[in-house]
């Protein structure tokens, strides 16, 4: 049994194994339809149980399918519905039960000291849908479907992300620790990488490259990554921070800076007005393949977790 919550503290190969993993099983797919089972039903009779503290599109359809299509099944609760919401009930009782029930529990919260604890409680695997500080499927999908696209290995590309410092790009940071690549990262000085991720870097001697300029941050580019610089529950002046972003928006024009033939955009979605349509619904977007490849790579991660991954 192994927990899935920050890509810091998985080892590279691990992660590596992972992925290798999931190209196998997407070409494999090619021929079944949605609900299909993979042959063998590697996860036949298990159930991963998934709570949401947070709204979700993605991972929640992406989790449904991958378990099913392992040969398991899945559980979604919402935390209003539990004790844990409303009747004070311990995270260690709630894991408890989670425990005797389900196989594996898949957390979407607004709190890393709540995944931290559930990790303490259960004695299933803890999968991390996305925490404040962490969201580690997400992009560990995005290193899949880079190399995928590009047909070369993420370290000898260059990666570069621009917009806010949130917890896709702590997780695009850690992967680019444990995958090393270069990372160039665009944004306002106000939004920089916090000082935690940086040290943490540091500790692991690697550096990343911090731009407050755009134009300069794209420059020799393979991919350009983004995410909505003003989120659902974000808690700023969102005025002041769509005007601190005012050059930071993602169009044809900041794309030519890369000066690279074949540099292509990702967006983990859902979008705002961080980047243009003529990007984001043009010949160098893969948005699309981006959102449905974290199915592929969620069976393997889940694959990990139960000690089935081969």
């Amino acid at each position: 049994m192994k927990h899935f919550i920050n890509l810091k503290d998985i080892p590279a190969k691990d992660l590596r194994k992972i992925i290798t993993d999931a190209k196998k099983r997407k070409s494999l797919r090619k021929k079944l339809s949605t609900l299909e089972v993979d042959k063998g039903a590697p996860l036949k009779g298990k159930l991963l149980i998934q709570m949401f503290e947070k709204s979700s599109l993605r991972t929640r359809l992406s989790f449904y399918l991958a378990i099913k299509q392992l040969g398991g099944g899945t559980l979604t609760l919402r935390s209003n519905e539990l004790h844990l919401g409303q009747g004070g009930e311990s995270i260690a009782d709630t894991a408890k039960i989670l425990s005797t029930y389900g196989d594996g529990f898949m957390l979407r919260t607004d709190s890393d000291k709540k995944v931290e604890n559930f990790a303490k409680y259960l004695s299933i695997p803890v999968i991390n849908g996305l925490s404040p500080s962490s969201h580690p499927t997400q992009v560990l999908s995005d290193v899949f479907t880079v190399e995928e696209i590009k047909k070369k290995p993420i370290s000898k590309l260059n990666i570069c992300w621009i917009g806010d410092s949130n917890n896709v790009l702590d997780s695009l940071i850690a992967a680019s620790v444990k995958f090393s690549f270069k990372l160039s990262i665009g944004c306002p000085k106000k939004f920089e990488p916090g000082k935690d991720v940086r040290a943490w870097v540091k500790r692991n001697n690697k550096k990343i490259n911090i731009y407050n300029d755009a134009k300069k941050a794209v420059v020799g580019a393979d991919v350009i990554f983004s995410d909505k610089v003003i989120s659902l529950n974000d808690k700023v002046n969102k005025k002041k921070k769509i005007q601190a972003f005012k050059y930071f928006k993602i169009d044809e024009k900041l794309m030519s800076f890369s000066k690279k033939q074949g540099t292509i955009f990702l967006h983990c979605l859902p979008r705002g007005d961080e980047v243009s349509d003529n990007v984001f619904l043009g010949k160098k977007s893969h948005v699309w393949r981006q959102a449905l490849n974290r199915v592929h790579v969620q069976k393997s991660i889940l694959l990990y977790c139960f000690g089935k991954l081969r």
